[in-house]
């Protein structure tokens, strides 16, 4: 599953565990990050175009770091009229890890699956208590 999502006045195609690079992002390192400009999904084989975004799909991301690109030199010259500039820039970029991409299938199945996992919890705990109070009761009936 892939998608392509619109961040920073670009376009970037995502998966779950790619490690993109982003223009600088107002996120601290460590938090969580969710894209909702989805432009294009495509889930087993099925493919989603958005007019302009998709609908109830959303991708999050982990930040792992802010930093520095390369440093690049611009260099302004005329001929002949003894003009010349030289300047450096580095762009700051911050680091993502894409952790899911949620769409409403997704979201149901995470759904299903939390509540079966409440359901299994509420029935080991019911027999947890069942099975303390059968031993009371037969401690008691062997005393």
């Amino acid at each position: 599953m892939y998608a392509i999502i619109e961040s920073c006045g670009k376009q970037y195609k995502v998966a779950e565990g790619d490690v993109v690079f982003f223009e600088k992002l107002d996120a601290e390192e460590g938090k969580k990050v969710t894209f909702d400009k989805v432009i294009l999904v495509s889930e087993e084989g099925k493919v989603q175009v958005g007019n302009p975004y998709v609908k109830g799909i959303k991708v999050e991301g982990k930040v792992l770091s802010h930093g520095k690109a390369k440093k690049i030199i611009v260099f302004k010259m005329k001929a002949k009229k003894n003009y010349r500039r030289k300047q450096g820039h580095r762009q700051p970029y911050t680091k993502v890890e894409i952790t899911s991409i949620k769409t409403a299938t997704t979201a149901k199945k995470e759904t299903a699956a939390k509540t079966e996992a409440k359901a299994e919890t509420k029935a080991t705990a019911k027999a947890e208590t069942k099975t303390a109070a059968a031993t009371k009761t037969t401690k008691k009936v062997e005393a």
